[in-house]
């Protein structure tokens, strides 16, 4: 018998081979020196392994029965469990420096998780861990790849990405449907996007909710009805066409006639 029982509402498949739990924590291990949270770290398999590291560890869990385990099963977290929801947690209440964000992530809210580490990029330079396959395949995607999305752009933009290996449905209690991998975000050198930062974001998730159509078809909804459309090849491209610089370029252009069509509050 598993010692928790996983809940189907939290999204839990609890990691049970260790060597894999052993490869997880050693992703790391280029920031020797820096805090770590660990999110949803369930019955311990991969917690056990950060602590081993002597890592200033704390672990965030929203499930009571795991929370109760880790409690009684690793006393040396001494205070550091905080029963509460990673994707609601203020990271300046817990860490006043730079820290890594570790986990075997819930797969239903893995993109969730990794747009709240890229609100809060300059605290966190690197982020690892565990997700669905077909979700980590879209994150390392390039550009012309039909995988190649929202997700990608507003990520690599910000961080370097690296898929490390896949992991099988067996490794797990229970055995989740789909293939599972490790993946690893640094933070990459770019201080500032060449572009106004929230229009890029707009822009990008325009292109893609509409990703068949052609740009100028999409973004149209941006722009005020009386505008003409900028003449530029790039509107002329699907949005998986595009680079994380051509994105840049194509918000520097729409964003004198968004600006009129979304004048901004008093």
């Amino acid at each position: 018998m598993f010692p928790v029982k996983a809940k189907k509402n939290l999204g839990q498949h609890f990691l049970k081979d260790k060597e894999i739990a052993r490869r997880i924590a050693a992703t790391l291990d280029q920031f020797p020196s820096l805090p770590v949270l660990e999110v949803g770290p369930g019955t311990g398999v991969l917690t056990e392994f950060l602590l081993e590291n002597r890592r200033e560890l704390t672990v965030i869990e929203i499930d009571r029965e795991s929370v109760a385990y880790l409690k009684e099963h690793y006393p040396t977290l001494n205070g550091k469990i905080l029963e509460q929801d990673f994707l609601r947690m203020d990271f300046a209440n817990h860490f006043d420096t730079p820290f890594c964000i570790i986990g075997n992530y819930p797969y239903h809210i893995s993109s969730q998780i990794f747009f709240k580490v890229l609100d809060n990029k300059d605290s966190v330079p690197c982020c690892s861990g565990m997700i669905q396959k077909e979700v980590a395949e879209r994150m390392v995607a390039s550009p012309g790849s039909k995988t190649y999305g929202i997700l990608t752009v507003l990520l690599q933009a910000w961080y370097d990405i690296e898929y490390l290996f896949t992991v099988s449905e067996q490794a797990f209690v229970p055995p989740p449907k789909v293939k599972s991998a490790v993946i690893r975000l640094t933070r990459n050198k770019r201080k500032r996007l060449n572009c106004n930062e929230k229009l890029f974001k707009m822009v990008v998730k325009t292109g893609f909710n509409q990703r068949r159509k052609m740009l100028r078809n999409s973004v149209k909804s941006l722009l005020s009805g009386e505008d003409p459309l900028p003449d530029d090849p790039m509107l002329m491209k699907r949005p998986e066409q595009l680079s994380i610089e051509q994105f840049e370029e194509l918000t520097n252009l729409l964003e004198p006639f968004i600006s009129r069509a979304q004048p901004e509050e008093k």
